[in-house]
């Protein structure tokens, strides 16, 4: 999927501050954060959504288990938010599964 920007920032074509990896996952900054830690937890191969991904449940949890590790490594103790947003009426907008890692300030509720 040359023209995926999540599969082009795993090949390394484009740069991303990385800040962990793991077996089937990447994680990174994202470039228009919106919190104090927002970071973007995605699987290396090509996945359209968290759904999707559904059907490899090791990849799955891989993906979660890097976001909780993120979360500890950013030092959200009091709390943070995994987000997947699914679907264009849901948000997504790149069409390439990942999780949201928001944290370092306090989240209002309901969110968006």
């Amino acid at each position: 999927m040359t023209e995926c920007l999540f599969c082009r920032i795993v090949s390394g074509e484009i740069p991303a501050e990385v800040v962990a990896t793991s077996e089937h996952a990447l994680a990174f900054r994202d470039i228009n954060p919106t919190a104090p830690t927002h970071v973007l937890v995605i699987p290396t191969r090509h996945v359209v959504d968290i759904p999707t991904l559904a059907g490899a449940p090791a990849e799955l949890a891989d993906l979660v288990a890097l976001g909780a590790r993120v979360a500890a490594q950013e030092g959200l103790d009091d709390g943070y938010r995994l987000v997947a947003n699914t679907g264009r009426a849901g948000g997504q907008v790149v069409f390439h599964a990942h999780l949201h890692v928001i944290g370092g300030r306090r989240m209002g509720w309901p969110p968006g």
